[in-house]
């Protein structure tokens, strides 16, 4: 039997290929050779042959990047991830279709989504009637964001038609982006209100969807797709600290990133909450600056948000304490540093021959 093919850095979190299986296929519809762009991407090609190959993050958003930029396609990520969904996860998607309900699918979906793809955050929240389905990267400066995050809220609206049927339609669509300059195809796909410049990637949609019951399964298949997953689990475990910052993003957005209520996510008392994050090295607050410090170089780079309005989306009382903060973590203040991204983007595309946009 063929061995899978593992492009893996140790230093990386790493994903499987199965949610960008759909790249050298629009690759070859828009009139491209899939092999030599996976190549010039610094891949090989075959690593497609398997859907459980893993690759670095940073590498999968290297190879939208330069499939965006090669091929003149603005939204190349979004048509890559329409050829994604629940059975682009393997048994983590698998487990999900075999859930009571979508709201379990959803937060099993949630719970289990670093099985997949390390340093990416799912999560679901019902507020004031409306469920939040969202879709963040953690770490800092993977490259290609705005096409990772196209691609994956093409794939979560596949996700929730499998879940739901064709009926059903979000409310909103959000991306924590600026607003692309050729919007028809998002329209096309989504057709329904986009909202750029978004606090997170997310479909928005009525709660009443997460009671909607799933076809009943067998039990024993139930069974043995947990002990799938408990595998899983051994071979790729998460550790609290990680799973603290997996929801740290929906929290800021949501601003619930209080110690206590974090705690309370996870069922513990807050000084157990605090030691628990003791006993790996690490506390709260650095968690919470790291998060803060992701989350603030996106937007800073992504969206056209005031920073002003970046600091309070990430619960500061006041826009000097923000600034102060990024300045410790990057040697420069938030305005400073978004111009110094702006010349850096400029630069590479002269360099690349692109078109300076």
């Amino acid at each position: 039997m063929r061995q899978p093919v593992k492009v893996i850095a140790q230093s990386e979190p790493i994903l499987r290929i199965g949610a960008t299986l759909g790249v050298p296929e629009v690759l070859r519809e828009l009139g491209e050779d899939p092999a030599r762009l996976i190549c010039e991407a610094g891949l090989d090609p075959s690593i497609f042959d398997d859907p459980d190959n893993r690759l670095p993050l940073y590498a999968r958003g290297r190879l939208l990047d330069h499939c965006a930029k090669t091929t003149g396609c603005p939204y190349f990520g979004l048509l890559a991830g329409q050829h994604a969904g629940l059975n682009s996860l393997g048994l983590v998607g698998l487990f999900v279709k075999h859930s009571p309900d979508v709201g379990t699918a959803l937060r099993r979906l949630a719970r289990d989504f670093h099985l997949h793809a390390a340093g990416v955050a799912v999560d679901i929240v019902v507020d004031a009637g409306r469920a939040i389905f969202s879709y963040a990267i953690s770490d800092i400066g993977v490259p290609g964001i705005d096409q990772t995050s196209d691609g994956a809220l093409a794939a979560m609206l596949n996700i929730m038609h499998e879940l739901c049927g064709p009926d059903f339609k979000p409310t909103e669509v959000w991306f924590a982006r600026t607003r692309p300059e050729k919007i028809e195809p998002y329209k096309e796909f989504f057709q329904v209100h986009l909202c750029f410049d978004a606090k997170i990637n997310a479909l928005v949609f009525s709660s009443v969807w997460l009671t909607r019951p799933l076809p009943a399964t067998e039990p024993e298949l139930t069974r043995l797709l947990q002990a799938g997953i408990g595998e899983l689990e051994r071979q790729f475990p998460q550790n609290f600290p990680d799973q603290v910052q997996s929801v740290m993003r929906t929290a800021l957005a949501f601003d619930q990133i209080r110690a206590d209520r974090l705690a309370t996510m996870f069922s513990m008392h807050v000084r157990t909450f605090y030691r628990r994050l003791a006993d790996h090295g690490t506390s709260y607050q650095e968690i919470l600056d790291r998060t803060r410090f992701a989350v603030a170089r996106q937007l800073l780079e992504e969206s056209s948000r005031k920073v002003s309005a970046i600091s309070e989306l990430l619960g500061y009382s006041e826009p000097r304490s923000f600034n102060r903060a990024f300045l410790r973590w990057s040697g420069m203040t938030p305005a400073r540093w978004r111009e110094a991204q702006a010349v850096a983007s400029d630069t590479r595309s002269v360099v690349k021959g692109d078109p300076v946009r």
